[in-house]
């Protein structure tokens, strides 16, 4: 499982990532306010299509996000949909998957794929003048995989490998962890890549069953960034994608996860200088009215080097490594947690600050002031993430997915204006509890004070 890595404040920006571009050319800093961040358009057989024209570089990046995350593997297959995307590129109909690595680096370009909890995503970058052969191969990948068995075993025990190697981080340990304390019974609280008893259960029967099921175009966003136009975009996917079968989804995805479940901790010794903790529950996510004020509290808390936990803990009191705060909206729920590395002697005493800043924001209004420093660096940091292609294709993704409109970064900058500090106190008490967050932990128990001797 990746690392959550929450300490960027990247999730902070639109609950998803920093996905945004600089302006292109001739554009002033205004119009990152102003104007659509692109235009979306709908093929016959269902497969949504976002175009950005970004014209300042020759450089074309597409993303195909299709509705085939892990939240739809089984309950005894965890890591089956990872497995599944990334076999994708291995080979199809018409290649092998060495034939499809030599056409695109003979290019300069890229293709990947990646596994995520709610989408499976394919991704290819390419200049400006080889786009047709860019999308020639991403759509032969996503239309026409055949999943050879020898590329099945190699990639399935890549995987395994992955997966050990994971066991001796301590941030990988909790994160899985924690997941598995505040989903309770829902897939969210599984890995990503699955686990080695897991992986060893699934065949290449599966990921064929699973691609046959999950792989629909109603379920597909692609989105398109760089130097094109809207026309060619349309022409050229509508040739390629257009005669995909429309089909409903033959999998259906669990609702949302259970919120106000009760308080549970979990602990693993390690022999570590220092300890890794995670402390916080599953909450609302996106459209939830409460979202944007809990943006703004979780950057109060711990979202940068002015956060109410960096200077209690770490500034005046030395206590910590790192200490932050996240807030995290997924499609079927959102996730707030507490992060903190120690010494493994003083995780007690930071564990209780960090309760103690919980229940504070909880009690006590907050100032004016903060909230206005916090509104201030979230709107004023929007538009500095704007930097490349990749990043606006991967927000014109997590846009359609929330179903947040073209104009997301203008109403993200109201309503973040909008919050006041009676916001904040009202969000976080109706949504974050300090006495139903659980406890995800590694660390030397002894020597933290937490195993008898």
């Amino acid at each position: 499982m990746p690392r959550l890595a929450p300490r960027r404040v990247v999730w902070v920006a639109l609950g998803l990532l920093p996905w945004l571009a600089l302006p292109a050319a001739g554009q002033s800093p205004g119009s990152v306010w102003d104007r659509p961040l692109g235009v979306r358009f709908v093929l016959p057989n269902g497969v949504v299509v976002l175009v950005a024209e970004r014209p300042a570089l020759p450089i074309v990046i597409v993303r195909v996000a299709v509705g085939a995350g892990a939240i739809l593997d089984p309950p005894d297959k965890p890591g089956l949909a990872n497995l599944t995307v990334q076999l994708i590129s291995r080979g199809t109909r018409t290649r092998t998957g060495p034939e499809i690595d030599r056409a695109i680096e003979f290019v300069g370009g890229s293709l990947s794929a990646e596994g995520g909890r709610d989408v499976g995503t394919l991704s290819v970058s390419v200049l400006r003048h080889d786009f047709g052969l860019g999308l020639d191969l991403l759509t032969d990948v996503l239309r026409r995989p055949t999943f050879p068995a020898d590329e099945f075993d190699r990639k399935r025990e890549e995987i395994r490998a992955a997966v050990r190697r994971s066991e001796e981080d301590p941030e990988s340990v909790a994160g899985r962890l924690f997941r598995a304390l505040i989903f309770p019974g829902h897939p969210y609280a599984a890995p990503i890549p699955g686990t080695e008893e897991s992986l060893g259960r699934i065949t290449r029967d599966d990921v064929a069953a699973f691609y046959a099921a999950a792989y629909r175009p109603r379920t597909t966003v692609v989105a398109v960034v760089g130097d094109v136009t809207i026309a060619e975009v349309r022409a050229a996917l509508t040739a390629r994608l257009g005669g995909w079968p429309a089909a409903p989804a033959g999998r259906t995805p669990p609702g949302l996860v259970a919120l106000g479940t009760p308080a549970r901790t979990e602990m693993v010794q390690r022999d570590l200088t220092q300890a890794t903790v995670l402390l916080g529950q599953a909450t609302v996510t996106w459209p939830h009215p409460d979202y944007y004020p809990l943006v703004v509290a979780a950057h109060l808390l711990g979202g940068g080097s002015s956060s109410r936990l960096y200077v209690r803990v770490r500034e005046e009191r030395g206590l910590a490594y790192s200490v932050y705060a996240d807030y995290s909206p997924t499609r079927y729920g959102g996730m707030m947690l507490v992060g903190f590395q120690s010494e493994n002697p003083r995780l007690r005493e930071v564990l209780a600050l960090v309760r103690a800043e919980l229940v504070r924001l909880r009690q006590e209004r907050v100032s004016d002031e903060e909230v206005a420093r916090a509104r201030a660096y979230l709107v004023g940091s929007f538009p500095l993430r704007m930097d490349t292609n990749a990043e606006v294709a991967a927000l014109l993704i997590g846009i359609e997915q929330f179903g947040l409109g073209l104009d997301y970064p203008a109403r993200y900058r109201r309503a973040i204006e909008a919050v006041t500090a009676d916001d904040v106190l009202r969000a976080v008490r109706a949504q974050w509890d300090p006495d139903l967050m659980s406890l995800a932990v590694v660390a030397n128990l002894r020597a933290a004070g937490l195993a008898s001797p």
